[in-house]
């Protein structure tokens, strides 16, 4: 209670200040800024830019400050710059605003998904980011009703529909900040909200997870290397790029594909919102499914092919309710498979400093994707899209391809461990390899090897 649902609720917000330009785009936007299609795109584009390159400095900055301090500053920057994007007059205007935005945005996601990785142990973290993303999905449900409520101030002020969609959300934003920073609780070992007593039973039950530097641990160079030279770290991101351009293309144009099969702007926002609803209903159950179960990387080769299925619907069929029935497929495919990626990759990452730029660094690089995503819809191609169809349905199954190679691999190295393959020479006792290290304890062999000591097994 004192962290899922308000940084859910924060997410919701997040995701609907970053997507909300393609509900604003319906109102009339790209007509009152003089933009062509082209310039759209760049706006969307940029977002993405500036969002990847800061998501690493942000986790890092965040594994030096207090959670509290640090994701209440970004949300307040963010909520300001969404604000003046309802302000602007031009192009230029706009893309000054998009870069910000993504600027500010770019440290929430990733914070957030380590965050709560030192909260819970491994086997209660996929329900927990799985509700905590679902936030998205509700987000676009509750995107396309408030888009077409605000749509009714048109002229008020004398700014049109689109700008008030910016300005109204972006102030709510600057008003969650402010709050946030008496709200959003800190790491376990800094927690006051914690007594001693609770602090150390928070601790402990993580330890008994393989959680060992629950306790607490300095940021070293040495965490960043291990990050930066891991085959599970490129591995993840070829995953996580697979299923987050999907994503961000179907959050950004949903309403426009919709549209564009002969429904108006108010109605084509409004039908967005039960395939969000089902979508939102099929993360939480993966998530929960997943942790029940102990196993993640099934659900995803389990939701891909589903996601996939959606997509080649839309390549083939010009029945529009065909094509609406195949946006669901799509959605209760994607949105599950983020969020289980997420803890898939949180829970085979041990060391908080190491986990913290390893989820930095698969969630930038799936975010660099969204470069791609904003570019594949393009307005020559309405109403049927066939290239944006086509190249999400490429990357879901790159995104197969790499769960499949992930689980094999950690598979194998499981049953390596599991015949001792992999065992370190112990001060005192007998067995060991002298290749895997010398120790003097276990304890010392866990701190010093995070993930890779012999008795981490890791979650398939």
């Amino acid at each position: 209670m004192r962290t899922i649902p308000w940084l859910s609720f924060l997410y919701l917000l997040c995701f609907l200040d970053r997507t909300s330009i393609g509900n604003a785009k319906l109102y009339d936007m790209e007509a009152d800024l003089h933009l062509t299609d082209t310039q759209y795109l760049l706006c969307l584009t940029l977002f993405f830019v500036s969002y990847s390159l800061f998501e690493v400095p942000s986790n890092i900055i965040l594994k030096r400050l207090r959670p509290s301090i640090w994701l209440s500053a970004l949300m307040l920057g963010w909520g300001i710059m969404m604000t003046l994007q309802g302000l602007v007059q031009n192009f230029r205007g706009l893309m000054a605003m998009r870069w910000l935005l993504g600027m500010f945005e770019a440290g929430f996601f990733p914070g957030v998904s380590y965050y709560l990785s030192c909260w819970y142990k491994r086997s209660e973290y996929g329900i927990r980011i799985a509700i905590f993303f679902s936030a998205a999905t509700v987000s676009g449900a509750f995107g396309g009703l408030l888009a077409a409520a605000i749509s009714n101030m048109d002229g008020i002020g004398g700014k049109p529909a689109w700008a008030w969609i910016f300005i109204l959300e972006g102030l709510v934003t600057v008003v969650a900040g402010a709050m946030s920073l008496w709200i959003i609780v800190d790491f376990p070992f800094d927690a006051t909200f914690l007594t001693e007593a609770e602090r150390t039973m928070v601790i402990r039950r993580l330890q008994s997870d393989d959680q060992f530097s629950a306790a607490g641990e300095r940021l070293k160079y040495k965490y960043v290397k291990e990050s930066v030279t891991e085959w599970k770290t490129y591995i993840a991101m070829f995953i996580f790029g697979g299923v987050d351009m999907p994503l961000y293309a179907f959050a950004l144009f949903l309403p426009s594909i919709i549209k564009e099969v002969r429904y108006s702007a108010t109605p084509a926002n409004l039908l967005t919102v039960p395939v969000y609803v089902t979508a939102c209903i099929c993360t939480c159950v993966v998530g929960f499914l997943a942790d029940r179960y102990g196993h993640r990387g099934i659900f995803s080769l389990i939701c891909l092919p589903i996601a996939a299925v959606g997509y080649i619907i839309l390549l083939a069929s010009r029945n529009v309710k065909l094509s609406y029935f195949a946006v669901y497929l799509a959605a209760c495919g994607i949105y599950p498979s983020v969020a289980n990626t997420v803890a898939w990759i949180a829970n085979n990452v041990e060391g908080s400093s190491k986990r913290s730029v390893t989820l930095a660094m698969v969630v930038s690089w799936g975010n660099i994707q969204g470069v791609v995503s904003s570019n594949v819809y393009r307005a020559n191609q309405t109403p049927w899209y066939p290239l944006g169809h086509g190249l999400v349905l490429m990357y879901v199954t790159f995104a197969f391809i790499g769960s499949v190679t992930l689980w094999y691999i950690l598979k194998r190295e499981n049953v390596r461990r599991d015949r001792g393959e992999r065992d370190e020479i112990i001060q005192g006792q007998q067995g060991g390899h002298s290749v895997n290290g010398c120790f003097g304890s276990i304890g010392e062999a866990k701190r010093e090897k995070g993930d890779g000591w012999s008795g981490y097994r890791y979650t398939l």
